[in-house]
C-alpha cells in the first residue's frame, strides 16, 4: 500500500524525498488529530441537536421567490443557526454576499450618527478600512466617517494579548460599538482563543454593559466547542464560504447574537420595517442546512491541514504562526517565507494542488480592498471559498503567506507537499 500510495504522489508531481518527509512528519501527528477529532464530534452532535430541536424536514429543504414571506426554510434555518451559536436570534442569508458585507451590515445596522466604534485588535481587515473611512485624508464614499460615525481603535500587546489599559482610556460616552477581531487578518500575530475574547467582553461590559460587543469570528467557527457568543458577544459574524458553509453553500454570510442588534442589522439588509419577513432564498435552503451539517467535519480537516503545514514548515526553518504544538484557535496558518518569490511559489504549489483550476498559475495583482498587490491561489468549487484549499498574501514585508482550508484532509496534505515542491524546484529550499 504504502509503495502505491507513494507512486501515485509521484505521477502527481511529489518528489520521493519530499514525499518522504512529508510523510514522517504526518505519522508524528496521530495524537494531535485525536484530539481536534473529539472537538469535531462535540460540534457534530451540537449541530446535529439543533435541527433534530427545529424538526427539520424536506419542506424546510425547498425554497421561496417573490418577497419570501413565510419561507419556512430560511426562518428554520434561522433558530437553527441561533441555536448552535447558543444567541437570541439569527440572520443567515444568501444575500450576504461575504464576510465583510456581514460585518458592514451588523455596523451600519447598529451605529447611528455621533457613535463611535472602537477596534481593540489593532487596525480591522484590509477591506474594512475604507467601509470605516479610517484614512481621514482619503475620499471613503457610503463610509461610517462620511455618516458621521467616529473611529478609534487599540492595539493588541506585543504578545498578542489585549491591551485593558488602553481599552480604558479609549472608551467614552459615543463608544457604541466595541469591535474584536477573532482571526489574525494580514497580521503575523497569534489568533484569539474564545477565552481570550470572553475575558475582554467581560471587562467591556464592566466599563459599560450597554456596550455592543461584536466579534469578527470568520474562520474561527467550530474550532473550538465554544463560540464567542457562549461569553458574551452581542453580535457573532461570519460568512458562509468560510467554516459554516461546509465547502457546500455556494455564498452568503450570518450575524447572530441579541435579538435587538439582529434586527438592525436585517433593517439595513432589506429595509426598515421589514427587515427578516423578506428575502427569497429560491433553491438555496438546501445546500444551507447541509454545509453547518458539514461544517464541524470540514472545518477539522482544515484544521489538522493547519497543524501539518506548520510541522513541514517549521521543519525546513521557517517561522509559523501558531507553530505545530500550540493550540488552534482558527484555521489560518501564516508561514513567514521572507521574499516574494517563495510567497509566489507556495501559492503556486496550492494552485497546482487544487481539483479546479490546477493548470493556472496564479500571480500578485491590484485588489479592491487592499492596499498593495496580492496573490491568491483558490482552485476551488464555490469561487473564493476559503473553507477549500486555498492560500493567499499580500506581496510586503514581512512575506508572510496565509494558508487555510481544505475539503479533506488527505487533499490538505497533497497541497503542502505539492508547495514545498514548488519552492524545492525554484531552488527556494534544500
Amino acid at each position: 500500500m504504502d509503495k502505491n500510495k507513494n507512486a501515485i504522489y509521484e505521477k502527481l508531481g511529489i518528489d520521493n524525498k519530499i514525499y518522504n518527509i512529508c510523510d514522517e512528519i504526518w505519522n508524528g501527528l496521530s495524537d494531535r488529530f485525536k484530539s481536534i477529532d473529539e472537538i469535531s464530534e462535540y460540534n457534530q452532535l451540537k449541530v446535529l441537536s439543533a435541527m433534530r430541536k427545529h424538526k427539520v424536514s424536506d419542506a424546510h429543504l425547498t425554497g421561496s421567490s417573490g418577497y419570501g414571506y413565510t419561507d419556512i426554510g430560511r426562518d428554520t434555518l434561522e433558530e437553527v443557526y441561533a441555536d448552535i451559536f447558543h444567541a437570541e436570534d439569527a440572520l443567515v442569508r444568501s444575500q450576504i454576499t461575504c464576510g465583510t458585507h456581514a460585518l458592514t451590515i451588523a455596523l451600519f445596522g447598529n451605529l447611528r450618527p455621533g457613535d463611535e466604534l472602537l477596534y481593540v485588535t489593532g487596525c480591522p481587515y484590509d477591506t474594512l478600512v475604507d467601509i470605516i473611512g479610517i484614512d481621514e485624508n482619503k475620499d471613503c464614499p457610503g463610509s461610517l466617517r462620511e455618516y458621521g460615525i467616529g473611529y478609534a481603535q487599540t492595539e493588541l500587546l506585543s504578545d498578542g494579548s489585549f491591551d485593558y489599559e488602553a481599552i480604558k482610556n479609549a472608551i467614552n460616552s459615543n463608544t457604541k460599538i466595541v469591535a474584536i477581531q477573532r482571526s489574525k487578518g494580514y497580521a503575523v500575530r497569534p489568533s484569539l482563543s474564545v477565552e481570550q475574547i470572553g475575558e475582554c467582553i467581560d471587562y467591556v461590559k464592566s466599563i459599560n454593559p450597554e456596550i455592543i460587543c461584536m466579534v469578527d469570528n470568520c474562520y474561527g467557527e467550530f474550532v473550538e466547542t465554544i463560540e464567542p457568543s457562549d461569553v458574551g458577544a452581542d453580535m457573532c459574524v461570519g460568512s458562509l464560504i468560510k467554516n459554516p458553509g461546509g465547502g457546500i453553500a455556494p455564498m452568503g454570510g450570518y450575524v447572530v447574537g441579541k435579538k435587538c442588534c439582529i434586527d438592525n442589522a436585517a433593517y439595513r439588509l432589506t429595509t426598515p420595517s421589514l427587515g427578516k419577513e423578506v428575502g427569497a432564498s429560491l433553491n438555496i435552503n438546501s445546500s444551507f442546512y447541509q454545509g453547518i451539517f458539514m461544517a464541524p467535519s470540514v472545518t477539522a480537516n482544515a484544521v489538522k491541514g493547519a497543524v501539518f503545514a506548520a510541522a513541514v514548515y517549521e521543519k525546513l526553518g521557517f517561522r509559523c504562526v501558531p507553530n505545530a504544538k500550540e493550540e488552534r484557535y482558527d484555521i489560518i496558518q501564516s508561514v513567514v517565507l521572507d521574499n516574494a518569490d517563495a510567497v509566489i511559489a507556495f501559492c503556486e504549489g496550492i494552485q497546482a494542488a487544487a481539483p479546479v483550476d490546477s493548470h493556472v498559475v496564479p500571480v500578485p495583482y491590484p485588489m479592491p480592498g487592499y492596499n498593495c498587490d496580492v496573490i491568491m491561489a483558490a482552485g476551488a468549487f464555490v469561487s473564493g471559498a476559503s473553507i477549500e484549499l486555498s492560500a493567499d498574501a499580500p506581496i510586503k514585508p514581512p512575506y508572510a503567506v496565509y494558508f487555510q482550508g481544505g475539503l479533506t484532509w488527505q487533499h490538505v496534505k497533497y497541497g503542502i507537499m505539492m508547495s514545498v515542491q514548488k519552492l524545492y524546484e525554484k531552488g527556494l529550499i534544500k
